[in-house]
């Protein structure tokens, strides 16, 4: 059975820095995209930033140059660094693994909280 677990989250102040972490257990994890998403309070979940298994990069407009998002495949981790966060980042921030033709796998998400 495939899981994704994050780690990482919490409460900082506006301006701070959090590193997410999602730790697969999955034999085949570098032929997977990796999506970070959010779900903010009362809205849909959005796509943040993924980054497919030969390492093309995509952000969100709201998020490009704050965050970065990084792979390790030996590791079987991805990452989602964020840097100077706004109370508007404030989310549930979950994991997934996606490939064109076989089954997504979500993780069970981390809460993220921006606040003085």
């Amino acid at each position: 059975q495939v899981q994704l677990v994050e780690s990482g989250g919490g409460l900082v102040q506006p301006g701070g820095s959090l590193r997410l972490s999602c730790q697969a257990s999955i034999i085949f994890f570098s032929a997977y995209a990796v999506g970070w998403y959010r779900q903010p309070p009362g809205k849909q979940r959005e796509l943040v930033a993924s980054i497919s298994k030969d390492g093309t990069i995509n952000y969100a407009d709201s998020v490009k140059g704050r965050f970065t998002i990084s792979r390790d495949n030996a590791k079987k981790m991805g990452y989602l660094q964020m840097n100077r966060l706004k109370p508007e980042d404030k989310a549930v921030y979950y994991c997934k693994l996606f490939n064109a033709g076989r089954q997504d796998f979500w993780g069970q998400g981390t809460q993220v909280t921006v606040s003085s």
